[in-house]
């Protein structure tokens, strides 16, 4: 084995046993298939494996399965076993195991500055991490451990100067640790020390606070019960997070009406009225009006007619209120509307519904009859109506037509029937893709980004 070959395996999960159907294996009784693969170079397998024999106290043993993988120098195993080490109360190995890795910086570095943290280093972890504040995960770790050295002053004061004085973005920055990303930092500084004027002062100089659909400032706000400051900021933030998190907290509140009408503001951008209407049919739902809830998104489907993500929330929560035949009205009043003519990747959403209403074998032959229902993308849909009734044999042999095209379904099915060696060997199948350089983990754009 090799570390560019390893590190293909994780990027792609290709040519190997991915760690679900790993996981499967395990949990029906195949470790000794999960064992004998983890000695061949499938690195999920040893992952796995090295884990349940630490958590058996077989700790040499544990080592043994890993010793090969970290012998190539590629970082996930070495971190890997430096967490066992840790786990098992070995800190000073782990620690001598990821030095070297820890001189490359990013994630190595990351890993290595908190695992000195734990261990009472916390000195030498936040000089390592301010050397490469440029990095905001770096810098973001810096910000964790400092609160347990007694740093937040001087982490607050490499972060402020990274500021410029009266900072405002017009628009949103570059990579790295920008002053945004460096503001946002050092709000959260000032809220755990208690100074959450100052924080929500520093947040409002941003360009942008969400960041993954998620706010800072809004998520401050609601941590500290500033309702109605949070109330007036959903107001004008046109992302639609802020009400978002403005909703969360009434509801947590006991306040569901309350949540409900946050929801139903008039006046947002288009993009939160379509998001904050899914999200009000889900609140609706969660506390027992599902049928508000499917009248809520009937409108909004009939509003956005073929929006494919909308289409799929229609189809899930008529399925999951149990009122399959409303589903299927609207996507064969919008089928008429186009002829009669649907593409596979809308046609395959009434699937679940003909098969809650009508059965299987219905659901199937009309999966059949498109023109497209012989495809490779087609074939997982129709094994997964299969599947889910308990006929995994036939589930087997619809995809088996296509098994290239669907190796980890197909493989999933056949673990499921006993076939382990079949699966395996399907895994395994390599395609002709040329091995790319293995990842440090040192900057973003190293190979094999």
């Amino acid at each position: 084995m090799d570390a560019a070959a390893l590190d293909r395996q994780t990027r792609t999960l290709s040519g190997c046993i991915p760690p679900l159907l790993v996981s499967r294996l395990l949990e029906i009784g195949h470790s000794e298939e999960v064992e004998a693969q983890a000695r061949r170079g499938e690195w999920f397998c040893a992952r796995a494996w090295a884990q349940l024999l630490g958590d058996q106290e077989r700790q040499v043993e544990a080592l043994e399965v890993l010793s090969p993988y970290v012998a190539t120098g590629w970082w996930p195993a070495a971190r890997a076993q430096a967490e066992l080490l840790d786990s098992w109360g070995q800190a000073e190995e782990a620690i001598a195991l990821a030095v070297p890795y820890a001189s490359t910086g990013g994630p190595p570095l990351e890993y290595f500055a908190r695992l000195l943290a734990r261990h009472g280093r916390t000195d030498e972890a936040v000089t390592r991490l301010s050397a490469g504040i440029e990095d905001r995960l770096l810098a973001a770790a810096l910000v964790d451990i400092a609160e347990g050295a007694g740093k937040d002053e001087d982490v607050a004061a490499l972060l402020a100067a990274r500021i410029p004085d009266q900072h405002r973005c017009d628009s949103p920055c570059c990579d790295g640790l920008d002053p945004d990303n460096a503001i946002g930092l050092l709000a959260a500084i000032r809220e755990r020390q208690g100074r959450v004027d100052e924080a929500i002062a520093l947040l409002r100089t941003r360009h942008v606070t969400s960041v993954n659909n998620r706010d800072q400032l809004a998520d401050l706000l609601a941590r500290h019960d500033r309702i109605e400051e949070l109330r007036a900021y959903a107001v004008t933030d046109h992302l639609g997070h802020a009400a978002q998190r403005l909703a969360e907290a009434l509801e947590q509140r006991g306040d569901v009406e309350g949540a409900i009408a946050v929801y139903r503001r008039p006046g947002d951008s288009q993009d939160f009225r379509c998001h904050g209407t899914v999200r009000l049919a889900e609140l609706l739902a969660r506390h027992g009006r599902g049928g508000e809830a499917v009248d809520v998104m009937r409108v909004l489907a009939e509003a956005h007619n073929g929006d494919d993500w909308i289409l799929h929330m229609w189809s899930n929560l008529c399925l999951e209120q149990g009122r399959p035949e409303d589903g299927l009205a609207h996507l064969d009043a919008l089928a008429a509307a186009r002829g009669c003519e649907e593409d596979w990747d809308l046609y395959w959403m009434r699937l679940p519904l003909i098969a809650a209403r009508d059965g299987v074998d219905v659901a199937v032959a009309q999966a059949r009859s498109h023109p497209e229902g012989a495809t490779s993308y087609a074939a997982p849909h129709i094994a997964e109506l299969l599947a889910g009734a308990g006929r995994t044999e036939e589930a087997v042999a619809v995809l088996e037509q296509h098994a290239s095209a669907n190796s980890n379904e197909l493989a999933g099915h056949l673990i499921d029937l006993g076939r382990v060696n079949d699966a395996v060997v399907l895994l395994q199948q390599r395609d002709s893709e040329p091995v790319s350089p293995a990842w440090t983990g040192s900057l973003f754009n190293d190979p094999p980004f």
